[in-house]
């Protein structure tokens, strides 16, 4: 069982900077590809970053290419997601998920991740 905790939400103006951290419970966190995904209302959720556990491969959505960046410190049981040139468009729920797919063709599908988080709201106003 691995708990997510994420942190590092808010309200943004357009073109700011937020970084949210997810932390986890579980002694096997360096095993698991670790992926943020974003919910906006009546939307289906996207996967907007994801990252291997030795972080040799990194996955990003069209949508969040050069503006966001995914990291993790095994050491910390930690990933972040640091999302520079916030849009409007960036609001949404965001939820850090944990899984042990390594093969980024999986990453964008829900299915693929077996731990979620509770979520982070983040508000971008124009």
């Amino acid at each position: 069982q691995v708990q997510l905790v994420e942190s590092g939400g808010g309200v943004v103006q357009a073109g700011g900077s937020l970084r949210f951290s997810c932390a986890a419970s579980a002694r096997t966190f360096s095993l698991y590809s670790m992926g943020w995904f974003s919910q906006a209302p009546g939307t289906e959720g996207e996967c907007v970053a994801a990252i291997t556990w030795s972080s040799d491969t990194i996955y990003y959505a069209d949508s969040v290419k050069v503006r966001f960046t995914i990291s993790r410190d095994n050491a910390k049981n930690t990933v972040y997601l640091h999302m520079n040139s916030l849009k409007p468009e960036d609001t949404a729920a965001y939820y850090c998920a944990a899984g042990l797919y390594s093969d980024t063709t999986y990453y964008p599908l829900p299915n693929s991740w077996t731990y979620w988080g509770q979520g982070t709201q983040v508000i971008v106003s124009s």
